[in-house]
C-alpha cells in the first residue's frame, strides 16, 4: 500500500492506494498516523478511493488510527469508500462510528464545525 499525504484548508488528507492487509498496509498506516500525531495534526481524512481490499488487520488499524487521533484531541474521517470497502464497514457496523463522505469538499468543510 502507498500513502500520499497532502493538506487542504488545514485538513491532512491521506490518499491511500493498494490493499490494507496484515504486515503491509496496516504497518504503513500505523507509521503515518504516528507521525501525524507526533506533528500534532488534529484533522485527518483517509481517502480510500483507490483501496480495493481491507482485511481484518486493516480494519483493526483504521479503528486504532481513529482512536489514536481522537485521544490526541483530533478527528479522523473517511472519504470515498468503494462498494466492497463500504460493504465491509456496513457488515462490521463500523459505518455507524465513522463519518464518511463521497465528496472531498464536503469532508474538508465538515472539520470546520
Amino acid at each position: 500500500m502507498k500513502i500520499k499525504v497532502r493538506e487542504r484548508e488545514g485538513v491532512t488528507i491521506l490518499d491511500m492506494s493498494g490493499d490494507i492487509t496484515i504486515g503491509k498496509g496496516d504497518v504503513t498506516l500505523r507509521k503515518e498516523i504516528s507521525e501525524l500525531v507526533h506533528n500534532e495534526k488534529k484533522k485527518v481524512l483517509l481517502n480510500l478511493r483507490k483501496v480495493d481490499f481491507i482485511d481484518s488487520s486493516g480494519i483493526g488499524e483504521i479503528v486504532r488510527s481513529f482512536t489514536t487521533i481522537q485521544k490526541n484531541g483530533g478527528k479522523l474521517k473517511l472519504l470515498h469508500l468503494e462498494s466492497r470497502v463500504r460493504d465491509l464497514f456496513t457488515i462490521t457496523r463500523l459505518i455507524t462510528i465513522f463519518e464518511t463522505f463521497e465528496n472531498e469538499k464536503d469532508a474538508v468543510d465538515s472539520f470546520k464545525d
